[in-house]
């Protein structure tokens, strides 16, 4: 028998707030018009969406559903829904220098200035030397399939500058 498990009280308006907020954040961010905005508006809009999804895998049952992600779907797919969306939220929150996109990089020494083997150092130690994770998604309202593909650096040390 499966137990049923629901959300207490504070869960429930954690979560009221954090769905309609990322999910305001999406809306937005899926419209054309959203990329013809200022690069930096851009950026702080999807900041958020990062800080908001980061927050919402820290409620026990989406972490069960990541788990089952990792031995139902395809390779890394899991990682990619978790780890990598915690470790671009934690270096734009941590490292909080840029103005866009295209302004935004790391290294090994940057990572480990005040204390090493954090979840970031973790994150590209892991990780380094990986093939590219490509994925597609189907956008139903412009009928049309999206592309995507993430690069793991081929080296992370203090010399290699790597593109977020």
């Amino acid at each position: 028998m499966v137990k049923e498990i629901r959300p207490n009280k504070a869960e429930t308006e954690f979560l009221k707030l954090a769905y309609n907020r990322f999910y305001d954040i999406f809306e937005e961010v899926m419209e054309d018009s959203f990329w013809e905005k200022d690069c930096w508006y851009r950026f702080f809009k999807t900041k958020d969406g990062f800080t908001v999804y980061s927050e919402l895998l820290n409620y026990e049952p989406i972490k069960w559903v990541i788990e089952h992600i990792k031995k139902s779907r395809p390779p890394m797919e899991a990682e990619i829904g978790g780890e990598l969306f915690k470790i671009i939220r934690n270096m734009i929150n941590h490292f909080p220098f840029f103005n866009s996109w295209n302004d935004v990089w790391i290294n090994k020494s940057i990572i480990n200035w005040y204390k090493e083997n954090q979840s970031i150092d973790k994150f590209f130690e892991k990780y380094k030397g990986n093939s590219v994770v490509k994925y597609r998604f189907w956008e139903a309202e412009k009928k049309k399939m999206t592309y995507l593909s993430i690069s793991f650096p081929k080296n992370y040390d203090a010399d290699t500058i790597i593109f977020v």
